[in-house]
């Protein structure tokens, strides 16, 4: 299984009439968290899709237990649970800074071709990279 932790700040923009995060920023806040896994893994998403594969989500789901709220620093923990085919599917957790799992949630998305929009592989050095972490 892989694992990574990314941290972001709630910026006023992003939270509601309440000083809560405005429940649809968790759809970013998990795509950076994705993005933000995968650079430390090794592997880079431009790279991926300039070479001609692009990942769009399939499915997402979100489970909020509690309010994030404006200044507060944000741990996104990212989990690959098994490895990748066709699919990947990541799943999350954001804890607050007392470390409490404040919304939860996972997303399913697919390796396409750029150019036909048809399901193929994902890249060998993704496959490279995450391998150590399934065997």
């Amino acid at each position: 299984m892989f694992h990574a932790e990314t941290q972001i700040r709630v910026r006023y923009a992003e939270t509601d009439q309440m000083g809560y995060v405005y429940y649809g920023n968790y759809a970013m806040y998990f795509e950076v968290a994705r993005v933000e896994a995968m650079r430390s893994a090794g592997f880079s998403y431009r790279e991926m899709e300039e070479n001609g594969v692009m990942m769009p989500v399939l499915e997402s789901h979100f489970r909020y237990l509690k309010p994030g709220k404006y200044d507060e620093l944000l741990t996104i923990r990212t989990t690959i649970p098994e490895f990748p085919g066709v699919r990947i599917r990541f799943e999350y957790q954001v804890l607050n800074e007392s470390n409490e799992v404040i919304t939860e949630g996972w997303t399913t998305l697919a390796f396409l071709k750029k150019d036909t929009h048809q399901p193929t592989r994902p890249p060998g050095n993704l496959l490279a990279l995450l391998k150590p972490f399934f065997t």
